[in-house]
């Protein structure tokens, strides 16, 4: 996958960078180092093309995702990040997914997916309006997230499935409304003082 990785400090947490639609793996460099300036950062893109816009899996249509491609994109991208950390020699117990808007979606579903392997995650204005019969253990899933009340793509009540869904399964949620769904100075902030409690 086409990928940036700037080197942090060892013991700082590794941030996986995942863009929005139409973003690249640089989009996001300047919150990265904004919620931690001596973090690794790795930016990834997403491979999916809407429109000559990049993403992280196809959509049928505005609010409806294509859930087999979404699966399949999961699965591709995980096996690319554990395969980079290990060629890295990077900590996965390091790791934090910072995605916003696709990005967040896609995180959401590593999430669910790969609950032993990623535990903390950021996830700015995400949505995921798919049926999830799977009760996976979250547990030890820490969480900030970031919802807009007047979001013209996630609407409230999207907002508030994700964040239910997620909670059901016992992750750890921490909540910051924002008014819509672009990503603020002051969300990035309260995300980074989120981030730098926590013990690496």
């Amino acid at each position: 996958m086409e990928h940036i990785i700037k080197q942090g400090k060892n013991h700082e947490p590794i941030l996986v960078l995942l863009h929005g639609t139409g973003g690249n793996e640089q989009s996001l460099l300047d919150v990265g180092n904004g919620l931690n300036e001596q973090a690794t950062l790795i930016g990834v893109r997403g491979n999916v093309l809407e429109n000559d816009y990049p993403r992280f899996f196809k959509r049928l249509q505005e609010g409806m995702f294509d859930e087999e491609d979404l699966e399949e994109r999961a699965i591709e991208l995980h096996e690319w990040l554990q395969e980079t950390l290990e060629k890295n020699n990077y900590d996965k117990e390091q790791v934090v997914l910072v995605g916003y808007s696709n990005g967040a979606n896609i995180g959401v579903r590593l999430l669910l997916d790969y609950p032993n392997f990623y535990q903390k995650a950021i996830l700015f204005h995400p949505m995921y309006p798919v049926v999830v019969d799977d009760k996976q253990d979250l547990s030890q899933t820490q969480i900030f997230m970031t919802m807009g009340e007047k979001d013209p793509i996630v609407s409230m009540f999207e907002s508030y499935r994700v964040a239910e869904m997620l909670k059901d399964r016992g992750a750890h949620i921490i909540e910051e409304w924002t008014l819509s769904h672009q990503l603020t100075y002051l969300e990035v902030e309260r995300a980074k003082e989120w981030l730098n409690k926590k013990e690496w």
